[in-house]
């Protein structure tokens, strides 16, 4: 069985990895870790066909140290176990995991203290955002390095080389400029889809000449290099909720395509989710409900049929009136609460201690609750949401606030009774 072109043309010096020069660069990470001789756990995220796995092996191969593949798929713990065993003879081994975020519970906790004492070197590499997909105690072992989508150029570059490198074609075929260009285009900064499709079209060239039209007959569709698992860190994703944010209800509606195109119902249900009560929020609570229903609709029928109520939703939220003032409420309490610790009132505590009966919080008194004082002495003057009048159901929360603020609350409950 021939090997793909892709695994035959893998680079083994980082000097041959196409694009991430903010890794490879002189003076950058990458590049410091072969010049030094150093290493250390890390996992490489980035989108599909970007070259997370060709630079773990070419940091392993310019280092001159041993390194094992390991999938996180298909690989069990007897054969993590072996590595171990052979971890004991070369100390440092690399151990390159592909679909890091895949390892299950078990895997992790053999890998852990391995990785703590040194024992193995971890290279991991993931398709997924790390922050959301890795396990938090994978994570805090491993420095996370992105890796970014290849450019044109790059794919051009790389097609190219193909064609008259002695690992690929050694000039047996030839490829029209166009048609280069076509693939470059169509490949979406994934550098395997590009080797794939120039495969097929040499498999398939009459004359030895690869043909615009014949990439044409190969290639119809723009690759989309987003899957299932993507979760909210690329850009398809982003994209999403800064247009609905945006009110652009157009780019909202061709980004959610692009979502719907990778089948990737988890990031759409998780975004949309966000979207709805932190851009939206109180201008327009009943569009979260409804973006909720849209979402079990579309969940229940499937896809192709999902994307119309997921449209509807969409188009929905997109021309909603907006209001980020429970957000930016949240955040601001959050920020205070991180950092003034301050001690709960007793009498609003859950079995209060040395207090007399009127000292006490009376839960039949519905006349008096609004008088209390509820924050800590020290902050009881902080005020955390301000109001969005930007529609007539936030505005009459900001008039019953107005109200509510103009009563003065006490923290001598003795004096309400």
């Amino acid at each position: 069985m021939k090997e793909p072109l892709a695994f035959k043309l893998r680079p083994t010096r980082l000097d041959d990895v196409l694009g991430q020069q903010h890794l490879t660069g002189e003076g950058m990470l990458l590049r410091n870790c072969v010049d030094q001789k150093r290493l250390f756990s890390m996992i490489f995220y980035g989108p599909p066909g970007c070259g997370k796995t060709t630079l773990a092996v070419a940091l392993a191969s310019e280092l001159h140290l041993p390194y094992r593949m390991f999938n996180a798929v298909t690989g069990n713990k007897k054969d993590l176990v072996t590595l171990f065993e052979e971890a004991k003879m070369f100390p440092g081994l690399i151990i390159i995991i592909d679909e890091i975020h895949r390892l299950n519970k078990d895997k992790q906790d053999l890998l852990l203290p391995h990785i703590e004492s040194g024992l193995i070197t971890v290279i991991g590499a993931t398709t997924s955002n790390p922050y959301f997909a890795i396990n938090p105690a994978i994570r805090s072992r491993c420095h996370l390095l992105e890796v970014k989508p290849l450019t044109k150029e790059d794919i051009i570059t790389a097609i190219n080389n193909a064609i008259t490198s002695k690992d690929g074609y050694d000039n047996t075929i030839s490829i029209e400029e166009d048609a280069v260009k076509l693939i470059a285009n169509n490949s979406n900064g994934d550098l395997r889809y590009a080797y794939n499709i120039l495969e097929i079209c040499a498999i398939g060239c009459q004359n030895s000449t690869i043909t615009l039209d014949l990439v044409r007959k190969y290639s119809p569709l723009v690759n989309m290099s987003m899957d299932h698992d993507d979760d909210g860190h690329y850009d398809a994703v982003s994209a999403l909720q800064k247009s609905i944010r945006g009110s652009d209800v157009n780019a909202a509606l061709y980004y959610l395509a692009r979502l719907i195109m990778a089948n990737d119902m988890d990031s759409i249900e998780r975004r949309l989710t966000v979207i709805a009560y932190e851009d939206i929020g109180l201008a327009n609570p009943a569009a979260a409900a409804r973006m909720v229903t849209a979402i079990e609709a579309a969940k229940k029928v499937g896809f192709p049929e999902g994307m119309i109520p997921l449209g509807v939703a969409v188009i929905d939220l997109a021309l909603s009136p907006k209001s980020r003032s429970g957000v930016d409420a949240i955040h601001k309490a959050y920020e205070v609460a991180s950092t003034t610790p301050a001690d709960v009132p007793v009498y609003l505590r859950l079995t209060p201690v040395g207090l007399a009966d009127d000292e006490k919080y009376d839960y039949g008194a519905r006349d008096k609750w609004h008088l209390i004082q509820y924050l800590p002495d020290q902050l009881k003057n902080e005020q955390f949401y301000k109001p969005n009048t930007n529609s007539s159901y936030e505005k009459a929360l900001a008039e019953n606030y107005e109200k509510l603020k103009k009563y003065y609350r006490t923290n001598k409950l003795k004096n309400l009774k």
